[in-house]
């Protein structure tokens, strides 16, 4: 079979998330149903790799009454109990933390809420030395991410034949195909961005976890959307909470359809109109809630004061460095983040041809409808 350019690829990345980490897919090429294969083809994950099957739609998705199951750990006179004998190391004081000696596979319905709370209270997550990538699919989707709501199915993502629930994240080496750079028409491969907040009710906790991994970079950057609101000044605060933004899915499914890059778009693009700052339901901390990627302009402005208000916002999530975090990709690591109140980026410093491909599954569950 023929392989998608490596250009075109890349291109992808620049208006749809896509071909990059918890952000994207790959593109078919000549066959209705075609799977990448440049990894080995003795490769264990192989059954895992990207599929684009043109054929099947999935009608819109409908509402649904989603409890966060943080809100039982609230109640628990030991939240943290399944920290019991773990080593934390928390990546900076207010945001982020990274553990040790703690298997998320062994966990049960008391411990899962527990980490519910703890992920939402922290933004993000880094558990080291799981055996979580070699569970069954089946636990990972069934017994894992649908005990934190209903899980996502990308739209506009190529996913494994058997489990269209797994977003994957690939990224791969085509020797002679130009794959040398991450985001060739950027200055930077850096954007800031939170997953499919164009759904009415997007993704809360989100599990990310990688097959395969380049033998150094390829990083993930977060950012706390509730310090960056935090940061600004009361009377502002108070301002931007009186605000709605449209957020919308429609140009990530027009560059998955454009010219000849036979992109798949398995569910209709959907707007909705969601409030710029947000209260998460268990914690009760306010957070900013835009980004860069899905957002659009905040209703009832003119296009300047929109677009104003925007880009001061976006330009302040970016540079706030003092409420980031970098996730290092070692492996058997599993990255948690509260999808809610963060936003992220893929790290693209790294030359799949040089340093290997990335691969990996992101499991998606969708949360409430954002209020404040």
């Amino acid at each position: 079979m023929s392989l998608t350019s490596v250009q075109q690829l890349s291109d992808l990345a620049q208006g749809t998330a896509t071909l990059r980490l918890n952000g994207g897919e790959a593109t078919p090429t000549e066959t209705d149903k075609e799977v990448h294969s440049i990894p080995p083809a003795d490769y264990k994950y192989k059954r895992f790799l990207p599929t684009f099957d043109r054929e099947t739609k999935y009608p819109p998705l409908e509402p649904f009454e989603h409890k966060d199951p943080g809100l039982a750990a609230l109640k628990d006179p030991n939240p943290r109990a399944f920290l019991k004998g773990a080593v934390v190391n928390e990546l900076t004081p207010k945001f982020g933390s990274e553990i040790e000696g703690v298997q998320l596979s062994k966990l049960d319905d008391r411990a899962k809420s527990q980490l519910a709370l703890y992920v939402a209270q922290r933004g993000v997550v880094v558990f080291r030395d799981q055996d979580f990538i070699d569970q069954p699919p089946e636990w990972q989707l069934n017994e894992w991410g649908k005990t934190f709501g209903r899980l996502h199915i990308h739209p506009t993502s190529g996913g494994p034949a058997e489990f269209p629930e797994f977003h994957l994240v690939f990224r791969d080496a085509a020797p002679k195909k130009g794959l040398a750079s991450y985001s060739p028409n950027k200055l930077s491969s850096t954007g800031w961005h939170s997953d499919v907040t164009y759904e009415l009710q997007p993704p809360g906790l989100t599990t990310l976890f990688l097959y395969e991994s380049p033998t150094s970079g390829g990083d993930t950057a977060y950012v706390s959307q509730v310090e960056a609101y935090n940061r600004l000044s009361p009377s502002f605060r108070e301002y931007l909470e009186t605000l709605l933004v449209v957020h919308s899915g429609v140009a990530q499914a027009d560059f998955s359809r454009q010219g000849n890059r036979g992109g798949v778009v398995r569910r209709e693009p959907v707007e909705n109109v969601h409030p710029l700052v947000r209260r998460h339901p268990v914690t009760g901390e306010k957070a900013l809630f835009v980004n860069k990627q899905f957002s659009r302009y905040i209703v009832g402005l003119k296009t300047e004061e929109s677009e104003a208000i925007l880009n001061l916002l976006y330009t302040h999530i970016a540079q706030g460095h003092d409420f980031q975090v970098r996730a290092n990709w070692k492996p058997k690591s599993v990255v948690l983040w509260d999808n809610r109140i963060t936003a992220h980026s893929a790290i693209g410093d790294y030359d799949p041809e040089r340093d290997g491909f990335r691969h990996g599954s992101r499991i998606t569950p969708q949360a409430e409808r954002p209020t404040l």
